[in-house]
């Protein structure tokens, strides 16, 4: 059974390397302490807990099911780390029930520019590092302006045997 992506268009490729439109799309996230395995793993359970039910539909006065999407996504912030799900693309914030947990918001993501690198593997420091100086100097030679916050994106379940694995390092292209 496939599972959803958020909606994008590649403007430039140079495998791995592409250059993405993403549309708008609508994220259930948390924010985390500790070491990026640690924030990745309990960041994961606290969001798929919202998704499998932990929540509440408002006009029904009842909890529901939200489909999985792909991929998982943590990015470093101020004080920790933040990880996210894309929701379904038929879901809004007007139409998504309210996580029952605080550490649970939702967000609107608007239409955003990114520069990606997708490898297989194991996302180690050492490999995130080396894919993002590597993407960083492809955007560098296309003479894009990119944030400093790098996304790292990872679309398998934990049970995927590391060279199918599918992962990606996002950083958004600044005006």
């Amino acid at each position: 059974m496939a599972i959803e992506e958020p909606r994008y268009t590649v403007i430039d490729s140079a495998p791995p390397f592409e250059r993405r439109l993403y549309s708008a799309f609508v994220v259930a996230e948390t924010q985390m302490d500790g070491d990026f395995d640690a924030a990745s793993r309990s960041g994961f359970r606290r969001i798929a807990s919202y998704i499998f039910g932990n929540n509440l539909q408002a006009e029904v006065g009842e909890q529901r099911k939200i489909a999985m999407t792909a991929p998982v996504t943590v990015a470093p912030i101020e004080q920790g780390w933040r990880v996210h799900f894309v929701m379904p693309s038929a879901e809004s914030l007007q139409s998504l029930p309210q996580p029952l947990s605080p550490q649970i918001q939702l967000r609107k993501v608007p239409e955003h520019e990114v520069v990606a690198v997708r490898f297989s593997g194991w996302t180690t420091q050492a490999t995130i590092q080396a894919q993002t100086d590597q993407l960083r100097s492809w955007a560098l030679a296309k003479k894009l302006k990119l944030s400093p916050q790098v996304q790292v994106a990872r679309y398998d379940d934990p049970f995927t045997l590391p060279w199918n694995r599918r992962n990606e390092i996002l950083i958004q292209i600044e005006p």
